[in-house]
């Protein structure tokens, strides 16, 4: 599993983004770029929903389709993290687009993203124990946040 570096600023993670569905030739509209700035921006994990009322604000007649439509996209390109729940209730990293760990509130569904040292060597002791090539994983950790408790 890759050593995974800290965020990076936004302009640059929306430059990152850019450049791969460029290189990719996917067409690059006005509303799909907001989505992206929307998500290169964000440490907070917004849902589909959060993401058209901001895009919305700047570009009223986009249609819920076209978001989910960006961020399926993005998915595939693996450049926006899915965090998926049971209820349906989906949020997406586009901060860091790759496998972190969370900590996720039972009542108000903030969700936080721990700076957690000793996760690299977590998976590397559970690789070791089973023998398993690990190529991802999700830790999610559940509770109350202290704005909740």
């Amino acid at each position: 599993m890759k050593k995974r570096s800290r965020p990076v600023p936004a302009t640059q993670r929306l430059d990152q983004m850019l450049s791969k569905l460029k290189n990719h030739d996917f067409r690059i509209t006005p509303q799909r770029l907001a989505v992206l700035k929307v998500l290169a921006a964000s440490e907070g994990h917004p849902s589909v929903e959060r993401i058209y009322e901001r895009v919305r604000a700047q570009f009223p007649t986009t249609s819920i389709a076209t978001i989910y439509k960006t961020v399926t996209l993005l998915k595939r390109e693996n450049e926006v993290l899915e965090i998926s729940f049971p209820d349906g209730s989906n949020r997406y990293d586009g901060n860091k687009p790759y496998p972190h760990p969370h900590l996720i509130c039972t009542r108000c569904k903030k969700i936080i993203d721990p700076d957690l040292k000793s996760l690299e060597d977590l998976a590397k002791e559970a690789a070791k124990e089973t023998g398993f090539q690990i190529h991802s994983h999700r830790i999610d950790f559940f509770g109350l946040c202290s704005d909740c408790r």
